[in-house]
């Protein structure tokens, strides 16, 4: 720290302390008392209790729930699949092309998630890739807003990869795709379990490209929540974001076990 007195440093943590709960957790706090609340007309919530948890956790909220879940799983599967393949690609491939493929994935990361949507409802409402109407434009969609995280995680990993261990393999006699399989893809796993939870996190919170492709059989929970806020039930809205906060929590926890069991080995 560039703060060498005690006092210097206690004023800096308050400071840092009270930023931090302004812009983080004051937020997600109101939303929490939100969800408990039955009106919310004084300083405080009143009429607290969990009716709002409880109509979340059935029909239209619940159906949303299950549809992001799903959502997220196979558009992080989707993604870190194509993201590793082509950062294994690009590494073989020279510098420009390394360049390029750097920058045509890391294009839905510096565009708006509106313009993605669009882009992924126009190209694939059309045959032979007719998806609209679909769970899969929902995918499709979300598979290429986190794309650039699943690539950029695995090509970090990739750099920091010692080739020491391909070239002990290679000197072995072991192939290409045993090198991949057995060598390459096992001291990944690590990178391949961040890439995947922040797949899932960033899915299961999408909205923008989302509301422009999803079909009404299949609605995710920040679609439902967002409809609820435009109509004033905000208290039934502020229960489904903390379902989703949680669950998305939940799911990063799993994944971060996950993780930590591939380091380990």
């Amino acid at each position: 720290m560039l703060v060498w007195t005690r006092t210097g440093r206690a004023v800096l943590l308050t400071v840092f302390g009270l930023v931090v709960t302004v812009v983080f957790v004051a937020p997600i706090a109101t939303v929490v008392a939100a969800s408990l609340a039955g009106s919310w007309t004084g300083p405080l919530p009143s009429d607290l209790g969990l009716a709002n948890f409880r109509q979340a956790l059935t029909g239209e909220q619940a159906a949303s729930l299950s549809v992001s879940l799903q959502t997220a799983l196979l558009a992080g599967a989707l993604a870190l699949i194509v993201g590793t393949w082509a950062a294994l690609a690009a590494r073989e491939a020279p510098t420009w092309c390394r360049r390029l493929t750097d920058a045509v994935f890391h294009l839905p990361v510096a565009v708006p998630s509106v313009a993605i949507g669009l882009g992924v409802l126009i190209a694939f409402n059309e045959r032979p890739l007719l998806l609209g109407g679909s769970k899969w434009i929902v995918i499709v969609a979300h598979a290429v807003l986190v794309l650039a995280y699943a690539f950029s995680a695995v090509s970090a990993a990739l750099d920091r990869l010692d080739p020491d261990y391909r070239q002990a393999a290679e000197s072995l006699g072991a192939g290409p795709v045993r090198v991949l399989c057995q060598v390459t893809l096992p001291l990944l796993l690590p990178a391949l379990g961040a890439a995947a939870g922040l797949a899932v996190a960033l899915s299961m919170g999408e909205l923008g490209a989302t509301i422009m492709v999803y079909p009404a059989t299949w609605r995710t929970l920040p679609v439902t929540i967002f409809g609820q806020t435009d109509r004033g039930d905000v208290f039934d809205a502020a229960a489904g974001t903390t379902l989703l906060v949680l669950v998305t929590l939940v799911a990063l926890v799993l994944l971060g076990r996950a993780r930590g069991r591939a380091a380990l080995r």
